[in-house]
């Protein structure tokens, strides 16, 4: 009663998980190398420092202040109009919402106070500031 190799009925129920896990590794790498050029580099400010500083909850307006006097609203560099116009959109969307101002230490007063106006100007009432941790705490 000898079988051949080929007359066998038994179905092979094993997976061979390495092909799969090899293509799922690469797609990894390929989006661990890729990811960094994706993301748009953030704003070049020097923040001051506060030991009181508070963790800064996600904001739909985060407005930035370099030290040239450059205004950034996410990352995309606007003039007054236009923040103006994103602030009063988003205001009427949702009248709570808080904006993060981001700006440089070695910013003059006046105008950071002057962008606060443009914000507040359009029904903004919510603002946190951005700080950084001193470095020797």
């Amino acid at each position: 009663m000898g079988a051949k190799a080929g007359d066998s009925q038994d179905v092979i129920s094993d997976i061979n998980m390495v092909p799969l896990i090899d293509i799922i590794l690469v797609v990894l790498i390929i989006f661990m190398v890729t990811a960094p050029a994706l993301i748009k580099p953030s704003v070049d400010v020097n923040l001051p420092e506060a030991a009181s500083g508070d963790e800064t909850t996600p904001s739909l307006l985060n407005i930035a202040i370099t030290v040239d006097g450059v205004v950034m609203l996410n990352n995309e560099e606007v003039d007054e109009d236009e923040l103006k116009n994103l602030a009063k959109a988003e205001v009427e969307r949702n009248q709570d919402v808080q904006a993060v101002i981001i700006a440089d230490r070695d910013l003059p007063y006046g105008q950071v106070i002057r962008v606060l106006d443009w914000a507040k100007s359009q029904g903004v009432k919510n603002f946190a500031v951005t700080t950084d941790k001193p470095v020797n705490m």
